[in-house]
């Protein structure tokens, strides 16, 4: 399998120039936790996710956005196809002192902080010399369909608490729930819980939400349903407090569907009753311990701390949106959003969060790769529905692993590059990896399927040449187009691949996939800069094509053609592009050994796309649609393969030269 505990340490004596001291001001210079103070309209916040669920922060006291649900697809009301769905979301309090509701508006000295090593987000306020408050939100990793939030309160003068917990929904994924109460006695171990039930608007998904309120021993409240106006049967508790008095308490709400669960009811209900019996105390240990474990992967930026946060936070929302033996991937917005592309598998996954993964932690990153070779037999019968042999991969999917683009758009038609770089995928696990079990009995069936599907594909010129006609590539802007520089390159990597597979196995590699790999037709002009297409002459692109032939392709390695194509797309590449775009000419230029403009373009990768008050991406410079992880993954390649210098070589992850530390840093150290 693969090595672990593996370090790459680079020390460079420089002077560090630290940047944006305005947000610096309110950051903790740990590198671990990101502050602030400011209440902005427009807020993104930092998503709390386990891998299976996502509970998204709102800017409002005790709320949530949404809790979004990993893995769970049905058609919403308008949609053209299946989505991530969001939960019934218990996630909100009503929160209330001397009969006053506290809301922003209300409340003095709020603040807010992420701590990414415990994974959990904490607010802090004080009400109008009545009570102060501190109340975090966490996703559980080490149980999965729970999420928990605890509140801590100390009076400042005697008074009286009314918290309930509202239950919200989206009314274009779920039918008006039915809510009910009880309490489960087992001796004298009383049990109270608070369950939702509902059905998806189109009826296939029946979900179960369950939530209670756990108190420490000694400090029970007496639980009641009350009702207030636009907000029937509010769960919660009354507590008079007295001056000096310090009181806290946890909700705790869990998620189950029948798509997930054969009795989501009583599931629902028995991870609230171990979340109780066990305490939040000891739930939430497991949970930082968890996260410990991960954390022992990690980059660190010494010398420039904004630098640090941004790296960081990124790699913890790649950590975050996947776990281990889950057999899901990544959508581009991880399970920050239901709304964000419905929630579908993209080739951002395979070619932007994952290679990141495959290096800091190869057992998330399988997988990723798993979801991929657990619906192959969609892929199967969506390439013989077209007419093609092996397998054809759907631009956009979900659980079924069927198309899902909305038919408005050409890309689920004809952008078959996917196929490519799910075979990039497969061959890049094994070589991290070194798994021959895996790659004879998982792994190269499908990539043979993969290299079967480009055979058949491939259009055979009177030169003898091959040309594949009528893709979209990975530049969007130039739609349905003859010979692709970055299909045909991906598609000569995976017949070579295929080729290569077959031989460590040994086993027989059709000698037609490598023939056709060495005559495919890419396309110059008179200088020797190579085509986007065969068409191409000019026109201003969405995001890197040609420039995927030097990296993470290699087909393009001969230096002087390497940098003619990278002067002459970059400055093409539309300034509202997508944020991952300009990590790859970031990863050339490293290679290259033109630190400064590896810098420059590292920062230009996702700058521009950070949104208040965290920082956290959008997908474009004109867009505030976070979180869009496919820019996490994509500046995180340009620290990993760029200025550390690593690479994914047939025999497993190497650092192939030597790194490269920007002046604005003092030192890189890469643990993976």
């Amino acid at each position: 399998m693969y090595s672990s505990g593996r370090l790459v340490r680079v020390v460079c004596l420089m002077f560090c120039a630290l940047l944006h001291l305005e947000l610096l001001a309110q950051q903790n210079q740990s590198g671990w936790t990101i502050k602030t103070d400011d209440i902005v309209e427009a807020y993104a916040g930092p998503t709390l996710s386990n891998g299976c669920i996502g509970v998204v922060p709102n800017r409002e006291l005790f709320l949530t956005k949404e809790v979004v649900l990993g893995g769970v697809y049905d058609l919403k009301k308008g949609a053209e196809t299946r989505g991530l769905l969001s939960a019934l979301n218990p996630m909100n309090l009503r929160f209330a002192v001397d009969g006053e509701m506290l809301e922003l508006s209300n409340v003095n000295t709020w603040e807010q902080e992420l701590d990414m090593k415990q994974a959990k987000l904490v607010s802090r306020f004080n009400y109008s010399n009545k009570v102060e408050v501190e109340y975090d939100i966490v996703a559980p990793r080490n149980l999965p369909y729970v999420s928990i939030m605890n509140v801590r309160v100390k009076a400042l003068s005697d008074c009286t608490l009314d918290i309930r917990s509202m239950v919200r929904w989206s009314e274009s994924s779920w039918r008006s729930p039915a809510q009910s109460s009880r309490i489960l006695i087992d001796g004298e171990t009383h049990i109270p819980l608070h369950q939702c039930k509902a059905t998806s608007v189109y009826g296939k998904t029946e979900t179960y939400t369950t939530s209670s309120f756990i108190f420490p021993k000694g400090n029970e409240c007496g639980l009641t349903s009350k009702d207030y106006p636009y907000h029937p049967n509010l769960y919660g508790f009354m507590r008079m407090m007295k001056r000096g008095e310090s009181f806290s308490f946890s909700l705790v709400s869990s998620y189950c569907t029948n798509q997930h669960f054969i009795d989501p009811k009583s599931e629902s209900e028995r991870f609230v009753i171990f979340a109780m019996l066990n305490g939040t105390k000891r739930v939430i240990a497991q949970h930082c311990m968890a996260w410990r474990k991960l954390w022992k992967n990690d980059i660190v930026i010494q010398g420039n701390i904004q630098d640090q946060l941004d790296v960081r936070l990124a790699l913890y929302h790649l950590y975050s949106f996947v776990r281990k033996g889950s057999g899901w991937s990544i959508p581009p917005m991880g399970l920050s959003s239901s709304e964000g592309y419905a929630g579908h598998f993209f080739w951002d996954a395979e070619m932007w969060m994952y290679p990141v993964l495959l290096v800091m932690n190869p057992e998330l990153a399988k997988s990723m790769i798993d979801f991929r070779l657990d619906t192959v037999e969609a892929a199967e019968k969506r390439a013989s529905n077209y007419g093609y042999d092996g397998v054809m991969y759907p631009w956009e999917t979900d659980d079924s692993g069927e198309e899902m683009t909305p038919t408005w758009a050409l890309t689920g038609t004809f952008e078959h590059h996917i196929t490519g770089d799910v075979g990039w995928a497969i061959w890049s696990y094994y070589c991290v990896a070194q798994d021959k079990e895996w790659l004879r009995d998982r792994g190269y069936p499908v990539l043979k399927k993969i290299a079967d599907f480009w055979a058949s594909r491939v259009h055979e010129n009177k030169d003898k040449s091959y040309s594949i006609l009528n893709v979209v590539g990975a530049d969007e802007y130039a739609p349905n187009v003859d010979d692709n520089a970055f299909t045909n390159g991906i598609a000569k990597y995976v017949l070579v691949a295929a080729t290569r597979a077959a031989q460590t196995l040994g086993l027989p590699a059709d000698p037609h996939w490598m023939y056709i790999a060495e005559h495919l037709r890419f396309n110059y002009f008179d200088d020797g800069v190579m085509k986007e297409h065969r068409d191409y002459s000019g026109e201003i692109i969405k995001q890197a094509d040609v420039n995927l032939l030097t990296f993470p392709l290699h087909i393009v390695d001969e230096k002087q053609s390497i940098l003619a194509n990278v002067n002459y797309y970059e400055p093409k590449v539309a300034k509202e592009g997508p944020a991952m775009t300009r990590a790859i000419y970031s990863i050339i230029y490293s290679r290259l050994g033109n630190v400064k403009e590896a810098y420059r373009l590292f920062k230009d990768s996702y700058i521009y796309n950070r949104n208040a008050p965290y920082g956290v991406l959008s997908e474009t410079r004109d867009r505030n649609n976070p979180y869009f992880v496919t820019a996490a993954g994509g500046l995180l390649q340009s620290v990993l393969f760029g200025f550390c210098g690593l690479e994914i070589t047939e025999s497993g992850v190497k650092p192939i030269s030597a790194p490269l530390i920007p002046k604005e840093w003092r030192g890189l150290e890469v643990k993976y």
